[in-house]
């Protein structure tokens, strides 16, 4: 019997070493920060000084906040321009990429190779190609007559042109995700729908997407939350402008703790963005959840 206890301690203490690493870890990067976050959000903060407790001063002020409210404008317009065509393109791609045709092999590696590229480097050379001076896209549109569009310079440009960068850049990770859920299809449904005289855009519609709803479900709620997120092609590319047409809540999070010093503010500002990240990833679940678990 004692034995038996020995080896039964021994395994959890092995259990508990092997997962050390990860619970600490989430506990210095994500529980620590945001139990801090929901502290400071209470208070006047600007590192230099204590913290003064103000109460729910800092959310009151963000109601009246006209860059705040632009910038979670120009978030929430962000998600709607590149989750529908995040998910759009990459399916289908998916379904290029699935075709059993010479040279698909390199097809995949071509589009998947944006993904493992810093996205900073990705952000630079999209702003050299966006150039409205000496931009290679103006230059290709000159050449039919088509004078120079400031994609970067033009409020009403500007953001749909980062996004549609960032829909490029992650497009190979999510064709990736949905061609795994294309080829765990059993062959013998497409056999079946071919025997029932099924076209081929009915089999996309009626079989396919169906059948890959998990993977659909992983793709959407991955791009909506990297979608509020949004940061470094802000940065990079716009610094919020022109204007604050490219302002988003994460680079107004960042000026308001790194430029203003106002870390308290800024804390609000994080745990606003945080509960409506959760409340569209719960929406989320009850309008695509409950498909991916009929379907499973």
């Amino acid at each position: 019997m004692k034995a038996s206890k020995k080896t039964v301690l021994k395994r959890n203490i092995d259990g508990y070493a092997f997962a050390a690493p990860a619970l600490i870890g989430l506990f210095v990067f994500t529980l620590y920060p945001l139990v801090c976050s929901i502290f400071y959000s209470f208070t006047d903060w600007n590192i230099l000084s204590d913290a003064k407790f103000i109460g729910f001063d800092n959310y009151t002020k963000l109601i009246s906040d006209e860059v705040f409210l632009i910038s979670l404008k120009n978030t929430l317009k962000w998600v709607v321009i590149y989750v529908p065509l995040s998910l759009i393109i990459s399916f289908g791609l998916a379904l290029i990429a699935e075709l059993p045709i010479k040279g698909v092999n390199a097809f995949r590696a071509i589009f998947y190779l944006p993904v493992v590229c810093p996205l900073i480097v990705i952000a630079l050379l999209f702003t050299w190609l966006y150039n409205t001076e000496f931009g290679l896209i103006n230059y290709g549109l000159s050449l039919f007559g088509i004078g120079p569009v400031g994609w970067l310079t033009n409020p009403n440009l500007a953001i749909f042109s980062i996004a549609l960068m960032s829909v490029w850049k992650m497009a190979g990770y999510n064709m990736v995700v949905l061609l795994a859920g294309l080829q765990a299809v059993p062959r013998s449904v497409y056999e079946a729908s071919e025997l029932d005289g099924i076209k081929s855009y009915q089999k996309i519609w009626f079989i396919k997407l169906p059948l890959i709803m998990p993977a659909i479900y992983f793709v959407v709620v991955y791009a909506i939350i990297n979608a509020f997120q949004v940061f470094t092609e802000i940065f990079t590319m716009t610094r919020g402008g022109p204007g604050n047409s490219t302002n988003t809540l994460v680079y107004y999070l960042y000026t308001k703790a790194f430029t203003h010093n106002e870390m308290g503010y800024a804390s609000a500002i994080a745990i606003i963005m945080a509960i409506i990240i959760m409340i569209v990833t719960v929406l989320q679940k009850y309008v695509l959840g409950s498909k991916v678990q009929y379907e499973t």
